[in-house]
């Protein structure tokens, strides 16, 4: 039998897109023939991940992994909705998640850690799923929180079953760990998912750079109104509240009552938020549009009415 070296698998993965291990297997089932091996994968459907490496995938699902003091959330992307209902790919991100809980916010080391029951590793099990699904897939982030002795509570809002949705927010409390802190926890959850602009925890850490440009506009606007400079900066500084009010959680009013902050509801639960994250499916992703009828036109040779040639 022909010697199966690791170049010839990393060059056999390099064309095929295929994994690592079925890359391995298609060699020993050819005895090292290359071509053979490239039929082997097209034939198991395999080599066909390949070509839809390059499409973009905005869709898929955001799932979060819960353990004592602990919380995991990764997003799986796909190219459409309808994967996300698709239950092979809903069972890959569950167990993808519950595998983050180990191996933290890492997104390479998540890739490389074995997947359960299949002699592979999550990156040679997504490329079957993409086979098996037709579809290009990523897995794009993962967020980890860990509070020891405390609580890590999760919201997923639209759930297509526990754990599943198309947004996903992890929180952080430091505190007693029982069921009133855990019912904060997620009320927390479902604050951060309703106001989109959230971005910190507290004033400290907002982005300076976004405060700086906010400060910009707001000087600019206020200068408009022709008042002195004096009064300007304290119409700047009354709207940077404001702007505080909108982007920082424990600054912002507590969606539940209308009335109370977020820093008084929560101090008055004897607790402290250490970290929060929430994952907006597909945030961030520049999706791809097109014109049906244009691919359409293209395709059956007709050209577009402003490119058809005039009558003489």
């Amino acid at each position: 039998m022909a010697e199966i070296t690791a170049a010839l698998v990393k060059d056999l993965r390099e064309t095929t897109g295929a994994g690592m291990m079925d890359c391995k297997k298609a060699l020993v089932e050819s005895n090292g023939d290359v071509q053979g091996a490239i039929d082997w994968l097209r034939k198991k459907g395999l080599s066909a991940a390949a070509k839809k490496s390059g499409r973009v995938a905005a869709e898929g699902l955001v799932g979060i992994a819960l353990a004592p003091g602990k919380a995991a959330m990764v997003e799986v992307n796909a190219e459409t909705d309808f994967v996300a209902r698709n239950e092979a790919f809903q069972n890959f991100v569950e167990t993808v998640a519950k595998l983050a809980l180990d191996t933290g916010e890492d997104v390479d080391a998540l890739k490389a850690a074995a997947y359960p029951g299949t002699g592979r590793n999550v990156a040679d099990e997504l490329v079957h799923l993409v086979a098996t699904v037709g579809e290009n897939m990523t897995v794009r982030r993962v967020a980890v929180i860990a509070v020891p002795g405390g609580v890590a509570a999760a919201y997923v809002h639209g759930a297509l079953k526990p754990g599943l949705g198309k947004i996903g927010v992890i929180t952080g409390l430091s505190g007693k760990a029982d069921e009133a802190i855990e019912k904060l926890g997620r009320q927390i959850g479902m604050q951060v998912a309703a106001t989109p602009l959230t971005a910190a925890l507290t004033i400290a850490e907002v982005d300076p750079a976004a405060l700086e440009r906010e400060k910009n506009v707001l000087t600019d606007q206020a200068r408009a109104s022709g008042k002195p400079d004096a009064v300007i900066a304290k119409m700047v500084e009354g709207r940077i509240r404001k702007f505080y009010e909108d982007v920082v959680l424990l600054e912002q009013l507590w969606v539940h009552d209308g009335e109370s902050r977020v820093k008084a509801v929560v101090e008055k639960a004897g607790a402290a938020i250490t970290r929060f994250v929430c994952f907006r499916l597909g945030e961030g992703i520049e999706k791809e549009t097109s014109d049906f009828a244009a691919e359409v036109a293209a395709t059956a040779g007709i050209k577009p009415k402003d490119e058809a040639p005039e009558k003489v």
